[in-house]
């Protein structure tokens, strides 16, 4: 009997071992908000490849782009509740954790994205990525999309060409004073929505980058985008501390080296896509591409400034002086 026992033991502990060794993979969600041929969706999908690659017994990255799973006003608490484990919010949406952030929402602050990578990869650039550290969360690097346009139902050549208007910002005090500053109105709507919000004429306008403004068809219901660079709209992929910090050393450091090569490919996508993007705008027909001379744009740079020292004491005057001597 008793020699019965440990035969049964040793099958049952094989068994289980066989269990173990063929344990599903652990799945990793990664959750954003635009399409799958922007930056940030080549991004999450190369990470997916390479994860796959590397250690694809242990994790499979999951990617639901387009708000599938969660819109961008939903997307930080579901991470923060363990029901996805990576997001990349564009930087405005860091504001309820710390106010250094709202840098990026400057306008006019950085002349191109030259600048704004120097910035970024600069010691007060990479301190930023740990300013949400309290919060429960942990940024992992910056992914471009590149600068901001206006688009909207009316030429905008000058400031006073906005007034009156209702524009759609993302979650931002920064931008809402942006707005504010050229007599706008600006509101905080979910970008998911923004294509019926123009398409309607619920709205008359919005902000966004090449990239965005062509992958979600917004020119096909604007008549109108001026070419004014006046912000820069960029995001930090982003996990939460209690996922991060409970994976194996040597797990997360694979999942980080992946990372940080898929992002490098997501940022040499941006820097292709802003002039591709724009020229397939431009051959669509569908809307008109405002070049600003040096006097107008100068004057959108005079009526906007002063939203720096606005958000100055926020921000932190040392940061906003870092970032304007990437300019340099």
């Amino acid at each position: 009997m008793n020699k019965l026992k440990t035969v049964l033991s040793a099958v049952a502990l094989c068994a289980g071992m066989t269990a173990f060794a063929h344990a599903a993979p652990e799945t990793i969600k990664f959750s954003h908000v635009v399409a799958e041929n922007t930056p940030k969706g080549q991004m999450a999908l190369k990470f997916r490849d390479l994860v796959s690659e590397r250690i694809g017994d242990k994790y499979v990255v999951e990617v639901y782009p387009n708000s599938q799973l969660f819109g961008d006003g939903k997307e930080m608490e579901a991470l923060l509740l363990g029901d996805i484990q990576f997001i990349a919010p564009s930087l405005s949406k860091f504001s309820k954790y710390t106010k250094k952030l709202q840098v990026y929402d400057l306008p006019f602050l950085f002349k191109d994205m030259e600048a704004v990578d120097r910035f970024q990869q600069s010691e007060a650039g990479q301190e930023l990525l740990q300013s949400v550290k309290g919060k429960g969360l942990v940024g992992l690097g910056y992914l471009h999309n590149g600068l901001k346009q206006l688009s909207a139902n009316d030429p905008l050549r000058v400031p006073s060409d906005a007034d009156g208007k209702k524009f759609r910002i993302m979650s931002s005090d920064v931008l809402a004073a942006q707005f504010e500053a050229v007599d706008a109105v600006p509101l905080k709507k979910p970008f998911s929505e923004v294509f019926t919000l123009l398409q309607t004429r619920a709205i008359d306008g919005q902000e966004n980058t090449w990239s965005n403004i062509y992958s979600k068809k917004f020119f096909e219901v604007q008549p109108y985008i001026t070419e004014s660079n006046h912000g820069v709209l960029d995001y930090m992929v982003t996990t939460s501390t209690e996922f991060w910090m409970t994976l194996p050393d040597e797990d997360r450091e694979v999942l980080q080296k992946a990372l940080a090569e898929s992002v490098a490919h997501g940022n040499a996508i941006a820097n292709d896509k802003v002039m591709k993007d724009r020229k397939s705008i431009m051959e669509s027909g569908r809307s008109e591409i405002i070049t600003l001379t040096d006097a107008e744009r100068q004057q959108w740079v005079e009526v906007m400034k002063p939203v720096w020292s606005q958000f100055q004491d926020d921000i932190g005057p040392e940061i906003i002086e870092a970032a304007v001597a990437s300019n340099q």
